[in-house]
Formats: C-alpha cells, sequence, structure tokens
C-alpha cells in the first residue's frame, strides 16, 4: 500500500507564515501538523512508500523534513514529487498533483490519499482496515455538529451500510452536520478513473470533486474519523488547533 500526501498548495490565506513556509509544516504544539497526518497513518500495516506531491517553491522544504522524520525511527520510505508550479496562477490542482505522481512514479497498488494539513488526534490503523474490508473506495468523514459549519465543506449522506448517497460542496442549507474530508481510499483498480477525470475535462483542483463525480458511477464507502479532526485554513483554525492540541 501507497500514501500520498497531498502538499502543493500555497495557502495565501495564512500569508505571511505560509511565504516561507509551507502550511503543513507550520507547528501545532510544537510539531509540525504533517506530522499529525504521518504520525497516525504509519500505524497502518503495509505501507511501504509515501509519497509527497509539492511544488517548485517547497520542495527542498519536504524533502528535509522527510529526513528529520526519518531520523526520529521513522521505518516509512518517503518520495518527494515537486510538480513544477511556482504560484496559483500555474498549479496543477489537487487531483493534477494526483495524476502526476501515479504517472511519474509509476504507482501501481492501493493508495491512501491525504491532505497534508489535516491534524488527526487519533490512530488511523482502523480505516486501513476498513479500506482493505471493503475493497472499494473510502471517503473519510467527520461529524463538525453543526450546520453553520458544514456549509464550509462538502455534506454526505450515507446510508446504513455507511455507503455514500450524496456529496454537496458547500450547501447553503445542509443536509446534515456529516462532511466528507480530504483522506480517500483508491484500491488499485480505481487508479484509472482518475486519468478518466481529467481525460473528460473536468476540473482538476479539489480532491472531493472526484469523489463527486466518482460514487455515482460505482459505490464509495464512508468511514468516520475518530477523535478531533482540524482542517487548517485560516489563522483562526491554526491558533484553536494551538490551543486544543496544546493541552492534549
Amino acid at each position: 500500500m501507497k500514501v500520498l500526501i497531498l502538499a502543493a498548495g500555497y495557502a495565501t490565506r495564512l500569508y505571511p507564515l505560509t511565504l516561507t513556509q509551507p502550511k503543513p509544516l507550520l507547528p501545532v504544539a510544537g510539531k509540525p501538523m504533517v506530522d499529525y497526518v504521518l504520525d497516525n497513518l504509519a500505524k497502518i500495516p503495509g505501507i511501504d512508500r509515501v509519497y509527497i506531491v509539492t511544488n517548485a517553491k517547497f520542495a527542498g522544504h519536504f524533502r528535509a523534513w522527510a529526513d528529520d522524520y526519518r531520523a526520529k525511527g521513522s521505518p516509512l520510505d518517503f518520495t518527494v514529487v515537486n510538480d513544477g508550479s511556482t504560484d496559483d496562477t500555474n498549479k496543477l490542482g489537487a487531483i493534477g498533483d494526483l495524476n502526476l505522481v501515479l504517472e511519474r512514479e509509476q504507482v501501481d497498488d492501493d493508495l491512501i490519499v491525504v491532505a497534508g494539513d489535516n491534524l488527526f488526534s487519533e490512530s488511523l490503523e482502523d480505516f486501513g482496515a476498513y479500506c482493505r474490508q471493503i475493497g472499494g473506495p473510502v471517503l473519510g468523514v467527520y461529524d463538525v455538529g453543526s450546520l453553520e459549519q458544514a456549509k464550509k465543506y462538502g455534506v454526505v449522506e450515507v446510508d446504513a451500510m455507511g455507503k455514500l448517497l450524496s456529496f454537496v460542496e458547500k450547501p447553503a442549507i445542509p443536509a446534515s452536520t456529516l462532511i466528507g474530508i480530504a483522506l480517500y481510499y483508491y484500491p488499485r483498480a480505481t487508479l484509472t478513473k482518475i486519468r478518466q477525470y481529467l481525460a473528460e475535462g473536468n476540473n482538476p483542483d479539489q480532491p472531493g470533486r472526484l469523489i463527486q463525480w466518482l460514487y455515482p458511477q460505482q459505490a464509495v464507502h464512508t468511514w468516520s474519523v475518530p477523535g478531533i479532526w482540524y482542517d487548517i485554513g485560516s489563522k483562526e483554525t491554526l491558533a484553536e488547533a494551538n490551543r486544543i492540541f496544546g493541552t492534549r
């Protein structure tokens, strides 16, 4: 199994913090936020490589981080993939970056895809077990507990078995407080769908759009993320995450 961390954005809403440092490497409670991703994913058995797709501006930052992370005793092997972009005007988009890694690195394996700015407080070991059990695409979901909060995200509805029934991006009137987050599992057999999505001229940005396109074609199941989850999109949420995770 492989892991792909999406980390090629420029996070302009967090300027000046992200002028010289990529958002996933900003510290939260004393460690880079991407550490929370890797620390919790690392508990999934069978992961043999982690790809980090980033941009020309920050590729060196991630190489240095990967060296430091391994030096702490991690058994994971890292490959940093530079998508060649230099700013928002020439970025490939999250799905474009995903496809770039698949093609450039010749990935032919089950794949977990996760955004590098997600904060997880709990192990994702059960996510890996669930994905293997289901054997098809899986979307991580989280209950934000507020309809007002849900308006900022992709709101999902699921059936009693956890199968995805609807996915609506930033609805004015959310159907629920359950949202899809940037945590995905694509089994090896579905990787060709990513190339097809782009070949049909669909939007290459926002990874949730791929799930929106995919679930009417084939079953997509969901897995509820335990504990605390944060999507760091602003200085306010960064400060709040520092406060919450700093007390843990």
